[in-house]
């Protein structure tokens, strides 16, 4: 789609993290021209995300990990980019996180387009242009908008860090089990098993399948 806005890069540019495509642009223009193109509205400049496969491959896995779990424990939505998520602490962004987990408990939250609030669980999978974004200003955004858990995982570092809101409401990364799972209280039976997020090729539908019926039944 044409954007309406040119591309005017003002001083202070270099503070915000990513490849600014427009700025000056309003939140109803950005919703009505960026937001399903995979941007993001920070103070008003309009940033394009980007991908690459081993971001491509691991979204899709924990696409069909989170699906077939609800599946069987119908406990929470989850959504993925282009869905935004309105942060109360940061009313002048919107981000599209890679995925968002809403407890059946905060349903009314997932409206048509957006995610009206902090979410319980946010996924953001690092890309070569994203890390200084996810590490770094989302952090802070999560943490402060009161997004209880959020998980990064880095493909380029083979690296995972999960973090969870203490009772300060400030992150702590939380160590995981010896063999390499980390489970949360959020998602009864869910298990992230580490050692399986860099293979490659990563485990397909079927496989999945399997591993999510494993660790409902031994739970």
């Amino acid at each position: 789609m044409t954007t309406p806005i040119p591309v005017l890069m003002p001083q202070n540019a270099e503070t915000i993290a990513g490849n600014i495509i427009a700025n000056h642009v309003s939140l109803e223009d950005f919703e009505k021209y960026y937001a399903e193109d995979f941007c993001e509205w920070v103070e008003g400049y309009v940033i394009k995300m980007s991908s690459n496969i081993e971001h491509d491959a691991l979204l899709r896995f924990f696409s069909i990990l989170l699906a077939t779990y609800l599946e069987l424990r119908p406990i929470a939505r989850f959504v993925q980019a282009s869905f935004m998520m309105k942060n109360p602490a940061f009313p002048n962004r919107r981000r599209e996180p890679d995925l968002v987990l809403v407890l059946n408990t905060s349903a009314t939250q997932i409206q048509p387009t957006f995610v009206d609030g902090a979410a319980d669980i946010i996924i953001e999978i690092v890309s070569p242009e994203s890390v200084s974004r996810d590490y770094g200003e989302k952090f802070e955004e999560y943490e402060t908008g009161g997004v209880r858990e959020y998980w990064i995982f880095d493909p380029q570092r083979q690296e995972c860090r999960f973090h969870r809101l203490n009772a300060a409401g400030l992150y702590q990364m939380v160590k995981l089990a010896d063999d390499g799972r980390y489970t949360t209280p959020l998602l009864p039976d869910f298990v992230v098993d580490t050692t399986l997020l860099w293979q490659d090729p990563l485990p397909g539908p079927i496989k999945i399948v399997e591993i999510v019926k494993l660790m409902v039944s031994e739970r």
